[in-house]
């Protein structure tokens, strides 16, 4: 990826909050300063507002915060359910009840990918090797 190197004015009391993020999250100024820059610019237009403020804050979350969110997080029940509900779909007609819970799993499951992924790709943006085969992966809906 290709810097470019801009000279900006700032105040006083925002380099302040700059540098007090940045010694809290034991990272340079720069670094905060490109993550908040980053994190302000739009998201994709088809992503839901929430997820797309989650998803831009991580570039405020430290190394080891990042670390965790790389960690699957959807629950081994939750992948259970959704095998269950998956299987049950290729058996019979669904009631609107499980078609709805199978579409909430559903966007529990994409939710923890592209938080996963997201923390991953700020962590490589850091310089930190994100070896892919060395990460849990979470059980793929059937």
């Amino acid at each position: 990826m290709a810097e470019k190197t801009i000279a900006i004015d700032l105040p006083e009391s925002t380099y302040r909050k700059l540098k007090r993020a940045a010694e809290l999250t034991y990272r340079s100024v720069d670094e905060v300063l490109h993550s908040a820059i980053e994190s302000s610019l739009p998201a994709p237009p088809d992503a839901p507002p929430e997820l797309a403020r989650e998803l831009a804050a991580m570039h405020l979350f430290s190394d080891d915060a990042l670390w965790a969110a790389a960690k699957p997080s959807f629950s081994l029940a939750g992948q259970t359910r959704l095998m269950q509900l998956n299987q049950l779909a290729g058996q019979r007609k669904m009631t609107a009840a499980e078609m709805a819970e199978q579409q909430d799993l559903l966007a529990a499951y994409y939710h923890s990918l592209l938080r996963r992924a997201q923390a991953l790709a700020i962590l490589a943006q850091r310089g930190h090797p994100v070896e892919l085969d060395a990460l849990p992966l979470p059980e793929l809906p059937s």
